[in-house]
């Protein structure tokens, strides 16, 4: 009985937090819902270890829940706080609409996910025709995504790059594979990235017309707080 009350109160402490973090700015997603949802599940798992580590009390479950919501919560805030900063950097707001992928207008998309942060970054922005050679302007924008990861040691940084169904398999995994690692060696502040090449696997859009090939060819950088949470961007 004890132990159900403390954690209700730790997440409550949890969710009221989270709700402390406050950025301003024309661009910031303030949803946070990163934060909250660390804080919740650390308050939970914190509550839980300090009953069984401490004297199996309300108090033990408690302090517990509170440094564990502390925890959980800092690192979702490092999240939200990285996709914000990302999108001020690249002149963009950070967008969780699925469908803004479908808009070929939009040539950079910052999202937030429950787990990580993607950014990404349309083909016809960032390379020539068959061309794995970032653009001047594409390699300004990758360097400044570069220079604010050196802010979160962190975080693990993964790169995938994605192409139409034109030519041959082969060739467009090479391609894709190349056009990641080059966004990759940019990106390898905190380490090295993990690259991967997706050919036309996992396409925005049906490889029936130019302007949904168009839409197809991108490069994806995904920031994760936890390496175990990564996932295949091919699939």
């Amino acid at each position: 009985m004890f132990l159900k009350k403390s954690i209700l109160l730790s997440a409550v402490a949890a969710l009221f937090l989270s709700g402390c973090y406050n950025q301003p700015g024309l661009v910031e997603d303030t949803s946070y819902d990163r934060t909250k949802t660390g804080a919740a599940t650390g308050a939970v798992a914190g509550a839980v270890i300090g009953y069984n580590t401490g004297k199996h009390n309300a108090t033990s479950a408690i302090v517990g829940g509170l440094l564990g919501a502390a925890l959980g919560g800092a690192v979702g805030y490092s999240l939200d706080q990285q996709a914000n900063e990302v999108a001020r950097a690249l002149g963009t707001g950070v967008n969780n609409d699925p469908l803004a992928a479908l808009d070929p207008n939009h040539d950079i998309i910052v999202s937030k996910h429950p787990t990580h942060v993607k950014i990404m970054f349309r083909d016809k922005m960032m390379f020539a025709t068959n061309s794995s050679t970032l653009q001047p302007s594409a390699r300004a924008k990758v360097e400044k995504v570069a220079r604010l990861l050196q802010n979160y040691p962190q975080t693990v940084v993964g790169v995938a790059g994605f192409t139409d169904d034109t030519g041959s398999y082969e060739y467009n995994l090479k391609l894709s594979e190349k056009r990641a690692r080059s966004v990759a060696n940019l990106l390898a502040v905190n380490g090295r990235p993990l690259v991967k090449g997706c050919a036309w696997n996992k396409p925005i859009a049906p490889n029936n017309s130019a302007r949904n090939r168009a839409l197809n060819r991108r490069v994806e950088v995904y920031l994760y707080a936890d390496r175990n949470q990564m996932t295949d961007p091919c699939r």
